[in-house]
């Protein structure tokens, strides 16, 4: 399929430029009190942009710095150019870019790409799940107890009390251990990869989940609302998992 060989070229385009400018001196602006972009994440995304626009002027975009461009065709990518930007900001060498397509407001193809550890999942809908060609599937892992997850924290905890602490520490006493990477692509791509048994976080936006959904899925797992409810990309609030911890994750963020 056209979008997808595209959807990779990109993916991998911009990686490249996040990665050779990776030890160079950055410009950071914040959008809120911890909440920040790069140049990089600006350029990383006219690439991706313009390379969409030019095959197919006619698709619709959503990104996360340029906002969204409606188009005249059933396509919509969803684009974020560098999920990671804190920890690229930083120099620390967790970051990816993560591209979703739609087609008829349902995702049809996602890349996530690692460009660190020259790592690129894949997922078509109902094609299965990649790592660098191979297919790969979730975890086997079938208690809570003995799981590994994942998960981030909302930029606004400062001034939101609904803000995953509470759920952290619940999660902290029930797992037997938790990662806070700071790149909801990736831990989505890494839940699908068996490498994590589960994720979970709020007030995520659409270019943060759109193929990492569809990769978890198409590996086989599980992804819902926070109470178990179907999931979709607007809502913003998330649980992924390999299936069979599914319901014990719920029942700890509903508090039981």
């Amino acid at each position: 399929m056209e979008v997808e060989k595209l959807a990779e070229s990109l993916a991998r385009r911009a990686g490249k430029l996040l990665k050779d400018n990776f030890a160079g001196v950055r410009s950071v602006e914040f959008k809120g009190a911890v909440d920040i972009v790069t140049e990089m994440d600006k350029k990383a995304e006219e690439l991706i942009v313009g390379g969409i626009l030019e095959k197919f002027p006619d698709h619709g975009i959503l990104a996360e710095e340029g906002g969204e461009v409606i188009g005249s065709a059933p396509f919509r990518w969803i684009i974020d150019p560098l999920d990671g930007t804190t920890n690229y900001s930083h120099g620390y060498p967790v970051f990816c870019v993560s591209i979703g397509v739609e087609k008829n407001g349902e995702i049809i193809c996602g890349v996530v790409f690692d460009p660190m550890q020259d790592e690129f999942f894949s997922a078509s809908l109902g094609g299965g799940a990649f790592l660098n060609g191979k297919k790969i599937s979730v975890s086997s892992t079938e208690s809570l107890d003995t799981a590994l997850l994942a998960t981030g924290f909302p930029y606004d905890i400062r001034t939101n009390k609904d803000n995953n602490i509470d759920c952290f520490a619940r999660f902290a006493l029930k797992s037997q251990a938790l990662r806070r990477a700071g790149a909801a692509a990736l831990d989505l791509a890494n839940t699908a990869a068996g490498r994590f048994d589960g994720f979970w976080e709020l007030r995520l936006k659409p270019w943060d989940v759109a193929a990492g959904v569809l990769i978890v899925r198409e590996a086989g797992g599980s992804v819902t609302g926070l109470s178990g409810a179907e999931f979709e990309i607007g809502d913003g609030n998330i649980v992924a998992s390999n299936g069979l911890i599914h319901l014990e994750m719920t029942s700890v963020i509903e508090g039981f």
